[in-house]
């Protein structure tokens, strides 16, 4: 067929397929014997029709060889199912094979052959039979193939032998003339000659020899043709890019070089011009005397180095930041009070006691040109304004603003940069923000500091101590730029939901304002002017196509928000605004007006109601307020008493996941009640004979502190003498065993939720007065509250029908006391406020 040889894939035989030609089996003159030898073979299927070259080694295989002259050269050509087998048995041997016979053979030293094989017909071993021959004997079956010419069978025929043709003009290892051998040869010669000389697999070539339908096997060798068809068109596409793309780089590189003597010729060169021009920017720049020198001394490096090389662009790169760096370039600032002051009112309502401290920053200015830079640190819950309100205060001074979130940041080279040695060094994000701002006396706000991390790579927060300290700032190394920059002029502010978390070195280096929320009446005021008209801007819709109204906003304030700052009620804005705007694109309204009675049409059912009005009114529970990194809460204490187990250390059980001063807290409380037993009514025997148990409900938030003891003493006292606390009564102060009531924190922010909670009443320690101020007025004329010194106050105040001042000291002085329905009266050390 042709005389090109192919190695297989294991160099172990070299397949020779030849033109088909009528066997004497074909002409109805050769008997195949039932019982015929069986040669393994390795890597390598014989087919009918062709003729194969084997080399014969092994010793079985050779007998076998001197002793098929007994059966006409006749001998069974049968697949291994794995090479590596080196003696082969029965089992390791497929069951579909090749009669072939042995047309020459040659004999070489170390009695090895050579022979060349026709083979004849498919056959199927039915059993291995004498197993006392030196070689396997199998008694097997002629196949008979199943051919049904038909237009069908001619297509699959020329659809192969096309493949083939194609195959043959990509691939080097497939000689041109094989299509035309195809043609002529029949559809079974065809796809058995095919089959043989493609490069596929053992198991393919060994499925294509155990199909007896021609039709099947050219439909399977179809699909395996294309498959090859087009992994060799995928190389040579691929082989094509790569050729064009060194073809384009070898063409860009003469062009250079030419270009290059071009330009020699007529003088012009552009690395000297270059570098004149970096020299003149040195000189324009503007950079203190260290930094000059500095660039000065990376420029005459830079013009001893050849442009090609790496070190010449680490340099230039470097040159390049000396020279972006803002070293003399600043803004003016707008030092006019009252402009800078209707600036801030524009973008925050409230917020005084922020405006009137860069107010103070501005007149200090006015009146002292070279004064340093302030470091301020605003501390509130999310949503109350602080990033905002720092780009408030660069447009109020006329300064450039810059941002940089240090929340997860933990690698101290985000602050001071990479030294230069390192590939892909870059200078610190305090120098890259300078360089895009463009100014060197921007307000920086450095956002989220209290969520800085450390790991190996470095302590972030030790970093910005540097940046952060006025008496240090004015000389910042950066590790990558290597000499000092002034960062005294620039404006710091940080901000941060908590100060616990920032290292005290840090905290002590800024100014902390806080922004503890925002009331009702605030958060009304900020809808109006600020949230509802951005939210219409920003969903395509006019004043006069939606109208929410003052009712449906508090509404919305009320039971769909609970929350410190105004983030959550901006989005239920904005889900109005997109209701209305489908209502307005789908031509179903022209005009939308919210009010209360519809606002659930737009937002839905409520999601929040009175905390305080499904408390049931019985003894044992009680309203406490507490302070989260969210703004204030309310909590609720419940008390419950069981009888006596009589096992130690259960008279007290507490649950609701508590801290240690929390638990403690509740210990002096239950101390502090039962010392006063006797005084406050109770049962002589009441603690011998019950247990109590403490719970803070939603027991799945962590809880500590020891501003709940009050709550939880009043709770112990109104279990134990079965008398309800007043409704809509919330309190918060520390306890001692004596009664004594000491200050606690955050008296805004639980002022404010209990506000929110719908609490009419509030009890605080006597020396927080000076907290009060804070407090908005409209707070203060909505909420009553009272300050207390000790226990015996709060007691009068929560059981106002049952103790008063005057009975308490009574029973001090008379051991015989009976509870009172003498309506309370403030006594000496308390207020109402």
């Amino acid at each position: 067929m042709a005389n090109k040889e192919r190695n297989d894939k294991n160099n172990k035989f070299v397949v020779l397929p030849v033109p088909y030609e009528k066997t004497d089996m074909e002409d109805g003159q050769l008997d195949i014997p039932e019982v015929l030898g069986v040669l393994p073979l390795r890597n390598v299927v014989v087919y009918p029709h062709m003729v194969a070259p084997l080399t014969v080694a092994r010793t079985s295989s050779v007998r076998l060889i001197q002793d098929a002259k007994k059966n006409d050269s006749l001998i069974a050509l049968v697949a291994q199912k794995k090479p590596e087998v080196e003696n082969p048995k029965p089992k390791d041997l497929f069951t579909i094979g090749t009669v072939g016979k042995i047309v020459r053979q040659l004999q070489f030293p170390n009695n090895v052959y050579q022979i060349w094989v026709h083979g004849i017909s498919r056959i199927q071993v039915e059993e291995f039979v004498d197993s006392e021959a030196p070689y396997m004997v199998a008694r097997s079956s002629v196949l008979m193939e199943e051919t049904e010419q038909d237009t069908e069978l001619e297509a699959l025929e020329r659809t192969v032998i096309d493949i083939l043709g194609k195959i043959a003009s990509l691939s080097e290892d497939v000689p041109e003339d094989l299509t035309m051998m195809a043609k002529g040869m029949g559809p079974s010669a065809t796809a058995d000659m095919v089959s043989m000389y493609m490069n596929i697999s053992l198991d393919q070539k060994q499925r294509l020899l155990e199909i007896t339908d021609v039709k099947e096997r050219l439909s399977t060798l179809r699909a395996l043709l294309s498959r090859e068809l087009s992994v060799l068109e995928l190389s040579k596409k691929i082989q094509t890019e790569a050729s064009e793309e060194m073809s384009k780089a070898q063409r860009e590189f003469y062009l250079r070089k030419k270009m290059g003597a071009i330009k020699k010729e007529l003088g012009e060169d552009d690395e000297a011009s270059e570098l004149d021009d970096l020299k003149e920017q040195i000189e324009k720049a503007g950079m203190p005397e260290e930094a000059k020198k500095q660039a000065e001394r990376e420029l005459n490096r830079l013009t001893k180095m050849h442009p090609s090389s790496a070190e010449y662009t680490v340099s230039r790169t470097y040159l390049g930041w000396l020279l972006d760096v803002p070293w003399s370039k600043h803004t003016e600032d707008m030092l006019d009070i009252s402009k800078a002051k209707k600036i801030l009112d524009e973008d925050h309502y409230d917020l005084e006691k922020v405006k009137d401290r860069i107010l103070e920053y501005l007149a200090v200015r006015k009146l002292k040109a070279d004064m340093k830079g302030s470091i301020l640190c605003f501390v509130g819950p999310p949503g109350v304004g602080k990033t905002s309100l720092g780009k408030s205060i660069a447009r109020a001074m006329g300064r450039k603003f810059v941002r940089m979130s240090l929340g997860g940041v933990r690698d101290e080279a985000e602050i001071r940069g990479h030294r230069r040695t390192y590939i892909g060094s870059l200078p610190g994000r305090i120098i890259q923000g300078l360089k895009k701002a463009e100014s060197n006396n921007p307000v920086f706000m450095l956002d989220e500091v209290d969520k800085l991390g450390r790991d190996f790579r470095g302590d972030p927060s030790s970093a910005l101590l540097e940046v952060l300290d006025p008496e240090q700032n004015h000389s910042f190394a950066d590790h990558y730029l290597e000499v000092p920059f002034d960062l005294s002029r620039v404006m710091f502010i940080t901000t941060a939901n908590v100060l616990d978390t920032i290292p005290p070195a840090l905290l002590d280096r800024m100014e902390v304002l806080r922004l503890p929320g925002y009331t009702e009446v605030e958060k009304l005021e900020i809808a109006k002017r600020y949230l509802l008209p951005k939210q219409l801007e920003g969903h395509g819709i006019t004043k006069k196509q939606l109208t929410i109204s003052d009712g449906a906003i508090r509404n919305i304030i009320r039971n769909y928000t609970r929350e410190a700052g105004v983030r959550n009620l901006e989005r239920e804005i904005g889900t109005v605004c997109r209701k209305a705007a489908k209502g307005i694109a789908q031509e179903e309204t022209e005009k939308c007006k919210v009010t209360v009675k519809n606002l659930h049409e737009y937002l839905g059912p409520e999601k929040f109601y009175s905390e305080t009005a499904e408390r049931a009114d019985e003894p044992g529970v009680g309203v406490g307020l507490a302070w989260t990194p969210t703004g204030g809460d309310i909590i609720f204490i419940e008390a419950a008493r069981m009888k006596h187990t009589g096992r130690k250390n259960e008279s007290l059980t507490l649950t609701g996941q508590l801290g240690d001063v929390m638990r403690e807290s509740a210990q002096a409380a239950l101390s502090y009640v039962r010392s006063r037993a006797d005084i406050l009514g109770i049962e002589p025997d009441f603690f011998d004979k019950y247990d109590v148990h403490l719970h803070v409900p939603a027991g799945a938030t962590p809880k500590d502190g020891p501003s709940a003891g009050i709550t939880m003493a009043t709770v112990l006292a109104s279990l134990a003498t079965k008398t309800p606390i007043k409704e809509k009564l919330a309190m918060t102060g520390e306890i001692t065993l004596r009664g004594r009531i000491l200050p606690i924190g955050g008296v805004k922010e639980k002022v404010l939720a209990a506000s929110r909670a719908g609490i009419n009443e509030i009890i605080l320690p006597m020396k927080n007065k000076k907290d009060l101020q804070e407090i908005p007025e409209e707070i203060r004329d909505k909420v009553e509250i009272h300050l207390v010194d000790n226990m015996d106050e709060v007691l009068c105040i929560a059981f106002p029908t049952v103790f008063t001042p005057e009975g308490l000291c009574e029973r001090r002085e008379n051991s015989q006391f009976t509870p009172t329905q003498t309506p309370y009266k403030p006594g000496v050390g308390q207020e109402a406020l």
